[in-house]
């Protein structure tokens, strides 16, 4: 629904074009192509409304947001050719309707679309209760422009942003305002923009910049500036946006490049910085886009070369438009999305980041999202302050915001960890949540009271996990989406090992172990032997049963011999008794060999010479003691 170019990906520079209002049809469908919308639609209206003339009188004013002009030939355009209009016409018409909040017909229009009922008032009732934050949002009062957008944080106390302000700029036909150019202030604590400068003409160009993003350090900026010629493509010339970086050096920004991965035949747009600084991301509608602009990273490496681009994929990108990415330092995503459900327009959706991948969008609710377009959002993350764009006064705006958590309910799960059968809180106890997927989201030691707690999320399914020594790990599924709780209060009860098999016994030292038979090597051998197998088996049973459970196998010997020399058949014994495990299927990450020779001897027979054979052999042994 975007006028300005940086939505649509392809600012353009036409100018002199004059039409007669008759016309000839091809020389005002050039018009369109080049996106001089508000010229074509002034001579489509003049035209015979044919199903082409409609189709492209419709979209001119929805593409500079006429939305009641829009509506009007839209309707007029399924009025009278129907079945004839492409898909794609009902979901724009849609689009137009939700710009008017007419979300009731906007519906009928992305059902057929869908090929699936569709209801936006429901999903708006249902967003208001799980949406993770509200916002308070204050316009910055900043004179002298009708288009500022793409605030971003510059240094401590400054901030950049795209304006239309440069009224010595050429005229860009789309909208009819003067080109962006990127400019820096300072922001007051009453949030006014102050000492409003632009950048250099390093920077500024005759060409369109925006939505620039800076290092750590202050001395990297990437920005996004318009190709100066345009590219043919499929029978319209389009000129197509590049992202550049550019290095301040003794306080001049120079070393202005574009991005190796950029091209003329496509735009790259939106740059964005992780923390860390080694990935950034963009928006493009190079090829192999799922449809429209997608959301990219691409690697920074140590020597300064980039990586090959990489999708984020389909949980992120539609087939519709994803732009405006921002990586927070909470490695959360956020960007605007046409293509995932919303208020109309652009939204504002995150994504957190879960072992390195980004889950499903949730869309940031009506106290930030408008049924216009709402876009290049920043935040800080700890301070729970930002900023965001939005159309919706009828110009580009920049908006402050602060948030808070949403008191209409707050998700979480929580609960205690206790011993099944004694109902002892369980101090210590490790409690894991993991997403869908099976991912690591949060884990947490209980301390003395047992008490664990995890804040999450709407429209998710999740599992819990308890686990602590010599217990049996419980895992706990459950959701959050329309047929799940907000808050769900889980208590884990753990059965120890002891208490649910026989063999499993706890020593005096506190040790739990698995008692077996003993197990015997011939004299001075420590290969296990047919007997010593078939004990063993036990144990292995038992290791499959739980498969949780973590084993050190440990072997002594008596006090007979040299020290050194029982040292080493100790561990020998120790280690060939760990590879029998593992030849029956134990995995080996599950085990662990150790041999203590003569040094914890069972009794005092500690010297050669002293205790009589049997209790010597008391000493001889293999122990399986349980670490997990």
């Amino acid at each position: 629904m975007k006028k300005h170019i940086y939505i649509l990906a392809s600012l353009l520079m036409v100018s002199g074009i004059a039409l007669a209002q008759k016309g000839n049809l091809k020389r005002v469908n050039k018009l369109f192509e080049m996106r001089a919308y508000t010229e074509a639609a002034e001579t489509y209206e003049t035209k015979e409304r044919t199903q082409e003339v409609l189709q492209n009188l419709a979209d001119s004013y929805y593409f500079n947001v006429s939305l009641q002009k829009a509506i009007k030939t839209y309707r007029e355009l399924f009025v009278t050719y129907g079945d004839s209009i492409d898909i794609e016409y009902h979901f724009r018409f849609a689009q137009a309707l939700k710009g008017v909040k007419n979300y009731k017909e906007a519906d009928k229009h992305l059902s057929m679309y869908y090929n699936r009922k569709v209801n936006t008032d429901a999903f708006m009732e249902h967003l208001e209760k799980t949406t993770p934050h509200t916002f308070t949002l204050e316009q910055l009062q900043n004179e002298g422009s009708n288009s500022d957008f793409g605030l971003t944080f510059y240094g401590d106390d400054k901030v950049a942003f795209a304006s239309a302000r440069n009224t010595d700029n050429p005229s860009y036909s789309w909208n009819e305002l003067p080109y962006l150019d990127l400019y820096n202030a300072t922001m007051t604590n009453e949030g006014m923009l102050k000492n409003i400068q632009p950048f250099s003409d390093a920077i500024n160009t005759d060409s369109h910049e925006s939505n620039a993003v800076f290092s750590k350090d202050g001395k990297t900026m990437y920005f996004n500036r318009t190709n100066s010629t345009r590219k043919k493509t499929d029978e319209q010339r389009i000129a197509h946006i590049k992202i550049y970086k550019a290095e301040l050096i003794d306080s001049v920004w120079t070393n202005v490049t574009a991005l190796p991965f950029t091209s003329n035949a496509y735009s790259t747009e939106h740059p964005a910085l992780s923390k860390d600084e080694k990935t950034l991301y963009f928006a493009s509608d190079m090829s192999g886009t799922l449809g429209s602009f997608d959301i990219y990273k691409v690697a920074i490496n140590e020597d300064g070369t980039y990586g090959e681009p990489e999708n984020l994929g389909a949980t992120i990108n539609t087939k519709h438009r994803e732009q405006f990415p921002y990586i927070s330092d909470y490695d959360v995503l956020y960007f605007s999305s046409i293509g995932h459900e919303g208020y109309g327009g652009l939204d504002v959706f995150r994504s957190n980041m879960v072992n390195g991948q980004f889950d499903k969008p949730v869309n940031l609710g009506s106290s930030i999202n408008s049924n216009l377009d709402d876009f290049a959002y920043t935040v800080r993350e700890k301070n729970n302050v930002g900023y965001v764009s939005s159309n919706r006064t009828g110009y580009d705006r920049i908006f402050g915001f602060a948030r808070e958590d949403n008191m209409l309910t707050k998700y979480q799960v929580e609960g205690i960890v206790q011993d099944k059968n004694s109902q002892e809180l369980l101090t210590g106890a490790l409690v894991t949540l993991f997403n869908e997927s099976g991912n690591v989201i949060q884990d947490t030691l209980v301390g003395d009271d047992a008490y664990y707690i995890f804040k999450i999320e709407p429209n998710k399914k999740y599992k819990v996990r308890g686990t602590r020594k010599a217990y049996i790990p419980q895992d706990v599924e459950f959701s959050t989406d329309s047929k799940g709780k907000v808050q769900h209060n889980i208590y884990l009860s753990l059965e120890s090992f002891a208490d649910a098999e026989e063999r499993v016994k706890e020593n005096e030292k506190g040790d739990v172990q698995v008692q077996l038979d003993k197990i015997y090597f011939d004299f001075d051998k420590s290969n296990i032997r047919k007997d010593a197998a078939t004990t063993l088996n036990v144990l292995v049973d038992l290791m499959k049963k739980y498969p949780s459970m973590e084993v050190e196998v440990s072997a002594h010997t008596d006090a007979r011999g040299p020290d050194q020399y029982n040292l080493d058949l100790s561990k020998r014994r120790a280690a060939s008794t760990l590879e029998y495990l593992v030849s029956q299927g134990i995995d080996r990450n599950r085990l662990k060999s150790i041999g203590y020779g003569e040094m914890q001897p069972l009794n005092d027979c500690v010297k050669e010479d002293i205790c009589e054979d049997e209790e010597y052999d008391i000493n001889r042994r293999c122990e399986f003691t349980i670490l997990n």
